[in-house]
């Protein structure tokens, strides 16, 4: 299991090269790339309290492996300003087989959106906002209670 928070881009090619070659056992890697949306939104600053962020990443990622039968667990999440189209967050899985994959990649991203402790603040055309977990989200997430 790799769960990282950090300033610095990523390279999800590497990341899904790692999880193929993880354990030798896996016959499927799923992963996500969550990307900042463009449009009126011109930056996307993320804050966290360190320690405390990577310890619930680990345990959303712990509750993954304890749910779903995957070999390999990555979680990578940038912290500070991003711009329209950088990547924010890679999440990826290796399984024995597909669905299990699919199903963990899911369920971690759905989690995230609503458990991980980020705050994040956009910057738009008409000035800033703090963003939180919609509707929607959280409905993603109970799907998994």
């Amino acid at each position: 299991m790799l769960i990282r928070v950090q300033a610095e881009d990523f390279d999800p090619g590497r990341e899904i090269e790692r999880l193929s070659r993880g354990s030798g056992s896996a016959g499927a890697v799923a992963s996500f790339v969550g990307l900042v949306r463009g449009g009126e939104v011109t930056a996307l600053t993320l804050e966290h309290y360190p320690g405390m962020t990577e310890r619930q990443l680990t345990a959303i990622a712990e509750e993954g492996v304890r749910r779903f039968a995957v070999d390999d667990v990555t979680i990578l999440h940038r912290v500070g300003r991003l711009l329209p189209a950088d990547r924010i967050v890679f999440v990826g899985t290796a399984a024995r087989h597909r669905a299990e994959a699919f199903a963990a990649c899911a369920f971690l991203v759905d989690w995230l959106k609503t458990k991980a402790p980020f705050w994040k603040c956009e910057t738009t055309t008409q000035g800033e906002r703090w963003v939180t977990a919609t509707d929607e989200d959280d409905i993603c997430a109970a799907r998994w209670l």
